[in-house]
């Protein structure tokens, strides 16, 4: 019994279906800047094919100048790796934004705060750094930081300085100066709010002392 072959239209479509879709690829141009989470700001150089295997690879060259690194990231795997365009102006406000409120210290180990501040500092995210910046910045007021703590600090606000400067187009040193002085005109304007608390609840103790003793 003969067996019938399928059309040529038929044996298409169903290879059609065997066919896996290629994951979605970014889109970035060469001499773009981009975030890498585990290395900040970087530069798109180029992109490469590579020969794997008898496959064709894909890949964004990207170079980190303060690092003095290069890497090559596969066009296909770059959503995945959380490679990203830098912050729009809207991300960037609500960063400084972030830097201005009141710094907040969860009660538990050092070695678990630790471990959550490099995960935000590596996650690539400017907000997340905001708020590394924002918790371990200190005043000369305040006590010093141990070396960890300083070590950590550095870290958020050199990543933070670079995408501010590639977002603005400036250098890093009025990057810099920018959240500097940000950071230290809210410490400001929070300890003398604080000062003008305590001063106003002295005030009404003694108040209400002398209503007491007459």
């Amino acid at each position: 019994m003969a067996i019938k072959k399928p059309t040529s239209a038929a044996a298409k479509k169903a290879a059609s279906k065997k066919t896996t879709k290629k994951p979605a690829k970014l889109i970035f141009k060469s001499g773009q800047y981009i975030v890498y989470p585990a290395h900040g700001v970087g530069q798109v150089t180029g992109i490469e094919h590579e020969t794997i295997a008898e496959c064709e690879i894909e890949l964004y060259v990207i170079l980190f100048e303060q690092d003095k690194m290069t890497l090559r990231v596969p066009t296909s795997k770059a959503a995945n790796s959380g490679m990203r365009a830098l912050a729009n102006d809207n991300v960037l406000k609500d960063a400084f934004t972030t830097i201005k409120g009141r710094a907040r210290i969860k009660r538990t180990m050092w070695s678990r705060r630790a471990q959550e501040y490099e995960g935000k500092i590596n996650s690539g995210d400017l907000l997340l750094l905001a708020e590394v910046v924002r918790d371990l910045h200190r005043t000369d007021e305040q006590p010093e930081q141990s070396y960890s703590e300083r070590q950590l600090y550095e870290n958020a606000l050199d990543r933070m300085v670079r995408e501010v400067a590639a977002i603005q187009g400036i250098d890093r040193g009025p990057a810099m100066d920018q959240i500097l002085e940000t950071l230290s005109t809210a410490r400001a304007k929070a300890a003398a709010k604080a000062a003008a608390k305590a001063a106003e609840e002295a005030e009404n103790e003694d108040e209400n002392g002398e209503e007491a003793a007459a």
